[in-house]
């Protein structure tokens, strides 16, 4: 990822867009544009969220608090629990997965706060870039709807398809089409499928067609947004919770809906009549327990202080950095500053900490930022540090100054192990600090049953996933104990020119994947298709049996659907679109045995030929034997013919 995608400030739109559902959005008064740095400072960005590893070592492990979050009151609406991953700095976002269509085709979204719509690469895209998932195939979705053309859209230029467009202030921007299909959360939600609109992308540009996530999911407030969608169904409370992991750890928690905030939750106000971004009330910073000697009106200027998800470090007015900055440099005794990372940025950083993450607090000082009525937000050096990337032991100051903007923008950074609740029913935002690689785990110890929102399916002859509470979907198949050939059909990202040559190398991974041998595995028929490639395979009984087990075509079925199967990145990634279960042969005795019938049929017939052989050759020397005599034996005389004359 490039450095000016790790600086990427939000993603603010343009708002020169499309979609007049929200007055917010149609109001030229609310046009939410924030302007990138000046020259030399550190342009802004886009996130997206993705699954996350537990944590890697005792020191992380040991900060989880014994603190529960309370569980829903029965009654409550359900929640979309969905998980975070990747990492804040090493990846530039975090993102979710998200799975559209009917049988469900699986994204990785950026989650992002600052962003009102979710949209997806699509089938037709002239200019989008190679993602981790393969595009939005809409002939593949039985369920699929073009949103036509209305008054409340902005149309293509035929009049007949609503349209969307979105730019950022990193300048990158996506294009496309309006669509409507069946949204999943995942088979730990348990909230069910919901019909939404989504973008589906005809063009990508910056840093959005060269992110490796395929899309963003817009958190922000709007009608396109998937919360203001699902909040309008009713069938989530109007809330939703991110929860970022640390440094060095990652990954998290999303909850769509309502959760239970824990009695220590600090809270302050959001103004949604003042822009369509999340909002806090910030009145100071304080550095090791001294207030920064500003105006505190410095930091409810223009759109206020924004919170925003899709930002990855944290921007403070001019007048407000210069003292924060100051103030940092004052506390730090023992350091050596040392430039940073990237010569392209004029980075504040330290050497001689320690790569300790649980020690930074020794070396650095502890941060409050004073919300609400005088609540205090403590930040430990995660919330502000970047590791560096060249120097072992190595940080970096992780808030910048916003250029001439005005605006306090408060990125991921600043949220690290801390669960961030968007009540957006009570015009509130609340904090709780915890440990947010574990908060899924808490989440599921529920007393409200959890149950499968919608598996990733696929049509397959004969079979239907069932239901699970959580964890890979298991695929049930009816009747026989007895598996013939299983035939699937699998579209792959990588253009099939590019394919062709690594088609055996494919196989060979298929096979290791699943679990079979390499013989087991064949190729039907490769083609291209749309940008990708279009692969059907088969897969036969090891040796000369004639059927597998039930347990084991259902285990090679789940790895298949749930994208257990990893393929190395070279080959790109998969999906898997078709499947059909094919029943043992009805074959006949010498049908299943037929190599041990060949072999009795040859040996018997070299057999019969050698007997036959032996006895010729016997008989043949019996009629050309002449009986021996010695030379001076007795000969008996014989008389002569007579010879008769006329």
């Amino acid at each position: 990822m490039s450095r000016r995608r790790h600086r990427s400030v939000a993603a603010i739109l343009l708002l020169a867009l499309v979609l007049q559902f929200d007055p917010l959005l149609a109001s030229s008064d609310h046009v939410a544009l924030l302007q990138p740095p000046r020259p030399g400072l550190p342009p802004p960005m886009l996130l997206p969220l993705y699954r996350s590893p537990p944590p890697s070592t005792s020191n992380e492990r040991s900060r989880f608090s014994s603190r529960r979050l309370q569980e829903s009151d029965q009654g409550r609406r359900p929640n979309a629990r969905m998980r975070l991953y990747d990492d804040l700095l090493s990846n530039g976002y975090y993102t979710t997965r998200l799975l559209i269509g009917t049988p469900p085709q699986e994204f990785a979204l950026i989650v992002d706060s600052g962003s009102t719509v979710t949209y997806v690469p699509c089938d037709s895209c002239e200019q989008c870039g190679n993602h981790q998932d393969p595009r939005f195939q809409r002939e593949f979705s039985s369920t699929y709807q073009p949103l036509k053309c209305n008054p409340d859209c902005t149309c293509d230029s035929d009049r007949s398809q609503c349209t969307y467009e979105r730019q950022y202030a990193e300048m990158s921007s996506s294009s496309g089409v309006l669509g409507r299909d069946i949204v999943s959360f995942g088979n730990q939600s348990d909230l069910a499928p919901q019909l939404a609109v989504f973008g589906c992308e005809n063009t990508e540009t910056g840093d959005l067609y060269s992110q490796h996530a395929d899309g963003i999911m817009g958190l922000g407030r709007g009608d396109l947004s998937i919360v203001d969608q699902l909040v309008e169904k009713g069938v989530i409370s109007d809330s939703f919770s991110l929860c970022y992991g640390g440094m060095d750890v990652g990954g998290g928690a999303m909850i769509l809906g309502d959760i239970s905030s824990p009695s220590d939750t600090i809270f302050s106000s959001s103004d949604s009549g003042r822009s369509p971004y999340y909002n806090i009330e910030l009145k100071e910073i304080h550095i090791a327990g001294k207030a920064l000697s500003i105006d505190p009106n410095v930091f409810d200027r223009k759109y206020g202080t924004v919170m925003d998800s899709g930002t990855t470090y944290a921007y403070l007015p001019e007048e407000a950095f210069a003292e924060f900055k100051a103030a940092i440099l004052n506390e730090l005794h023992g350091l050596q500053r040392i430039s940073g990372p990237d010569p392209n940025y004029n980075d504040i950083c330290f050497s001689g900490a320690g790569s300790d993450v649980s020690g930074l607090s020794k070396a650095f000082p502890a941060i409050d930022l004073v919300i609400g009525n005088s609540k205090k937000l403590s930040l430990s050096p995660e919330n502000y540090l970047f590791r560096h990337t060249k120097v072992h032991g190595a940080y970096c100051l992780g808030i910048f100054q916003n250029g001439r903007d005005p605006t306090t923008l408060l990125g991921g950074i600043i949220v690290r192990n801390t669960l961030v609740v968007y009540d957006r029913e009570h015009s509130q935002v609340g904090f709780w600090k915890t440990n947010c690689s574990d908060l899924w785990g808490r989440l599921h110890m529920s007393d409200v049953p959890v149950r499968s929102a919608s598996p990733p399916e696929v049509p397959i002859a004969g079979m239907a996933p069932a239901n699970a509470s959580s964890g890979p979907q298991n695929y049930e198949l009816p009747g026989e104990e007895h598996i013939g050939v299983l035939i699937f059909d699998v579209l792959l990202s990588m253009n099939y020119s590019d394919l062709k040559p690594h088609i055996s190398e494919l196989s060979g991974v298929l096979a290791q994947e699943l679990g079979v041998n390499s013989s087991q595995v064949h190729l039907i028929n490769s083609t291209s298709h749309e940008n990708g490639s279009l692969v059907t395979w088969e897969i036969f009984p090891q040796g000369s049996l004639n059927h597998f087990s039930k347990s084991t075509a259902e285990l090679i079925i789940s790895r298949l659907a749930e994208h257990q199967a990893k393929l190395p990145a070279t080959l790109g990634s998969y999906r898997l679109v078709q499947l059909d279960v094919q029943p043992p042969p009805n074959w006949f005795w010498w049908e299943q045995h037929y190599v041990a019938a060949l072999m009795s049929v040859i040996v018997l017939f070299i057999l019969g030929l050698s007997a036959y052989g032996i006895w010729f050759a016997w008989r043949w020397r019996q009629q050309n034997t002449v009986p021996y005599k010695p030379v001076d034996a007795a000969i008996a005389e014989q008389e002569l013919q007579t010879i008769v004359t006329e």
